[in-house]
Order: C-alpha cells, then sequence, then structure tokens
C-alpha cells in the first residue's frame, strides 16, 4: 500500500487490498470477527500516540504491524541509554536520537507502508487539539501526570476517544476514556487531584523491562478493538497487573458527576 492509497482510504474511499496486502494480514482477516472488513478500517485509521518511550514502543511497532494506516508519533525527549533496557523501538545507534524519529525508523522498518508522521516537540494548545481532532483515536503513552490530565480534557473537548497506560516498578494499568459514551468516565474521574501516586515515574522510582510491554501491548489490544469495533472495550474499567504475582484485577469505574472534565 502507498502513502497514496493510505490517504484515500482514510478520505473513505473504497480501496480492495492487494495481494501482498491480504497475504501481510491474513491471520488477522481469518479471525470471523475481524474479517476483511476489520482490516480495511484498520488500514483507513489514523491514530495519534504521545509518548515513544517505555509504552510507546510496543504500541508503534503492534500498530504498525496490524495494518494501522496513519500513525502519528508524538515525542520531544531523545534516546538515552538508559533507555534501552525496556524501550524496544530504539537501540545502541539511536542514541541521542528524538525518540519519535527513531520509533518511526523502526515502524517503517516493519512495515514500510504504514504512514507515519513525526513530531519532535511537546504538543500544546492550540496544536494539541487540532492534531486530536485529525485523529481517530488517541493514545496515552507519557510518563507524567501532568500530561496525562491535559491530555485527558483536550480528548474530551474533542470527543475523540483515549486510550490510557501506566506502569512503574511492577504494577501496571490501563483504561479506556470515550467520550462518545454517554456513561464513560475520564482520566480525571480516575485521579481527582494530583496525588503522589500519580507523579510516579520510572526515572525516579524504576520499572522492571517487560511490564511497559504488557501495558503497551494491551493499550494497542484496545487501540485495535475500538478501531475495528470488535470485543469488549475497557471504557469504565481500570485493569491493573501487578507484575510480580501475576495477578489481574480489574476495578469498575464510574463516571464522576462532578468532575470539571466530564461530569
Amino acid at each position: 500500500m502507498s502513502a497514496s492509497l493510505g490517504a484515500k482510504r482514510r478520505m473513505g474511499q473504497n480501496l480492495a487490498m492487494n495481494d501482498q496486502e491480504l497475504l501481510r494480514y491474513s491471520r488477522q482477516i481469518m479471525l470471523p470477527d475481524f474479517d476483511v472488513a476489520g482490516q480495511e478500517r484498520l488500514l483507513s485509521a489514523d491514530v495519534l500516540l504521545i509518548g515513544a518511550g517505555g509504552l510507546g514502543s510496543p504500541i508503534a511497532l503492534y500498530l504498525a504491524a496490524a495494518g494501522v494506516g496513519a500513525l502519528t508519533i508524538v515525542d520531544d525527549d531523545g534516546v538515552d541509554s538508559s533507555n534501552l533496557q525496556r524501550q524496544i523501538a530504539h537501540g545502541e545507534a539511536d542514541i541521542g536520537i528524538n525518540k519519535a524519529t527513531s520509533a518511526a525508523a523502526a515502524v517503517r522498518a516493519l512495515n514500510p507502508t504504514a504512514h507515519v508522521t513525526v513530531i519532535e516537540h511537546r504538543l500544546a494548545e492550540p496544536e494539541l487539539s487540532q492534531r486530536i481532532g485529525k485523529a481517530d483515536l488517541v493514545i496515552d503513552a507519557t510518563d507524567n501526570a501532568e500530561s496525562r490530565y491535559s491530555l485527558n480534557a483536550a480528548c474530551w473537548r474533542a470527543g475523540k476517544p483515549l486510550v490510557s497506560g501506566a506502569a512503574i516498578r511492577w504494577e501496571g494499568q490501563i483504561s479506556v476514556f470515550d467520550p462518545t459514551q454517554p456513561a464513560s468516565p475520564c482520566y480525571q474521574c480516575l485521579y481527582p487531584e494530583l496525588s503522589d501516586d500519580a507523579r510516579l515515574n520510572c526515572a525516579e522510582n524504576g520499572v522492571i523491562a517487560p511490564l511497559v510491554g504488557v501495558v503497551g501491548s494491551m493499550q494497542a489490544l484496545e487501540a485495535i478493538k475500538h478501531l475495528i469495533g470488535s470485543g469488549s472495550s475497557l471504557v469504565g474499567t481500570v485493569l491493573f497487573f501487578d507484575g510480580k504475582y501475576g495477578e489481574w484485577q480489574r476495578i469498575k469505574l464510574t463516571k464522576d458527576p462532578d468532575c470539571p472534565v466530564c461530569g
């Protein structure tokens, strides 16, 4: 699929997949609740990924491998040697290179047909809202609470679904916040105030390497399910994972009527 074909698909033109695409994505297409229609939806999808580190690396690679047609990767940080323990989109040769640029190169190496846009600076208003407005879905792979709050609010204003994930030490969490569903809570319903727990980050508290792969892969899975309209999403649910003991826990999250963002 050339970039021009991807652009035509995203404009709603009904273009049949070629033989190469049918073979590349055959293991997904054979799934009864995925089929050719699901693959076409992925090929027409436009995803905004904020963060190309521990979570963003597996997210970017799996979305590209699965056939998401357009992926915008945002990160203003450079690759450091301490990142290589867990950020699998980057290698030794990428040290000093911007993470979004490095991740985009890994995506193109995996799937040359993927259309990737790189943004090497932190998105602030009004550009943040403009980028969100163009996307079908937004994925939060950031590592700081302030970014999560601002991204949540911007997605809610734009009416765009947000796939959220976090990983620290041995523990991770995943959820989906969808303004198009009236009963959906938002990230601020989960963390009404900027608590000490919400401020935790890997640089100061550490993280076990495969944990970010588990959480990031789950975020990619939730994104794909939403884009093709299959399965049951994590809207209204927070999924917690304890890597040290291999335990999953589902917690019901309800909308806070007094939430300043979605209430």
